[in-house]
């Protein structure tokens, strides 16, 4: 959520105006995120985040705003997009596709605790099974694929052992996808990108409570336990050493198989998908760190956290 393209105020409230979302009162850039344009936007009615999208494919879109849509309406607590007069969820601003969602409470919780992961892991749960009802598909665009093609874009900026690294790991990552318990994991929309940024909690009732997840624009149909591994890596790994906290993974997954449990592959699988998730996370900070974009307010990541984080999950596998 960086700023490439720079909207007008009167531009974008048109926009709000054409959607009936009232009067554009104020428009803020958000300086978080990398991937698209975001701003927060108060209307008379409200307040709304509007996405230009910088990278995707305008035929991409519409699978990730109609799955909000589609979880909303089971009940998960979702940004849900706003429609034109004529229904589309997918409009056109600084000669760019746009989306204007709702604005969820709370705030993150950087450092989360077992009740945290609990309620992640059973909302996520939830959220499998209501995905496993829609009825669109989509390739994950940020699979095996691209990892593939990433990987020989940063290669040339690489050191000889992180390079050594990259190269074992895509070739581990191939066999077991290519492998039957791989290819016969369950499936369904995942989000791709669950990390403590990209969900909301909110305490004024008294113990926090999970109120919203956003930013599904890197979701696709894809294993589910590779969503559970993504969030496994951010949500219960310690800090400082990369190591997964076995507490708050035990937690997080019995939380999950509350709503759907696991299957006998899915756990014997679950130390490869760990690996498979950091490095995903690894090659897009290393692609942001070295092909980085132009942007207002950018902040690539560093890469060497999800480095790390591949090595110890390959010197230290873990199952549920």
């Amino acid at each position: 959520m960086a700023v490439y393209t720079e909207v007008a105020f009167d531009s974008a409230a048109a926009l709000c105006e054409r959607l009936g979302l009232g009067l554009l009162t104020e428009l803020q850039g958000i300086r978080s995120g990398i991937e698209n344009t975001n701003y927060y936007a108060t209307t008379t009615r409200g307040q709304w985040v509007l996405t230009l999208f910088e990278r995707l494919a305008p035929a991409q879109l519409p699978y990730f705003l109609h799955l909000m849509r589609h979880l909303a309406g089971h009940g998960i607590p979702v940004p849900v997009p706003q429609a034109g007069a004529d229904g589309a969820l997918l409009h056109e601003l600084a000669r760019k596709p746009a989306a204007v969602v709702t604005r969820l409470p709370g705030s993150h919780r950087l450092a989360p605790g077992l009740a945290h992961c609990r309620q992640l892991g059973q909302m996520l749960g939830r959220m499998h099974l209501a995905g496993a009802e829609f009825e669109r598909a989509q390739p994950h665009l940020h699979g095996l694929a691209w990892w593939q093609a990433t990987a020989q874009r940063v290669l040339p900026h690489l050191q000889a052992a992180q390079a050594a690294l990259l190269r074992d790991e895509l070739a581990f990552q191939q066999h077991s996808a290519a492998s039957p318990a791989g290819a016969s994991l369950p499936q369904g929309p995942i989000h791709g990108d669950l990390f403590r940024d990209n969900a909301m909690f909110d305490d004024t009732a008294g113990e926090d409570r999970l109120c919203g997840l956003f930013d599904f624009y890197f979701a696709g149909t894809d294993a589910w336990l590779f969503d559970l591994a993504v969030c496994l890596n951010d949500w219960c790994s310690d800090a400082a050493s990369g190591r997964l906290d076995e507490e708050r993974a035990a937690a997080f997954v019995a939380a999950y198989e509350r709503a759907r449990p696991l299957t006998g592959g899915e756990r014997r699988l679950m130390p490869a998908l760990l690996r498979a998730a950091a490095l995903r996370f690894w090659l897009s900070r290393l692609a942001d760190r070295h092909l980085p974009r132009p942007a207002a307010l950018l902040q690539p990541k560093d890469p060497a956290h999800f480095e790390h984080l591949l090595e110890q999950r390959i010197a230290m596998p873990w199952h549920p």
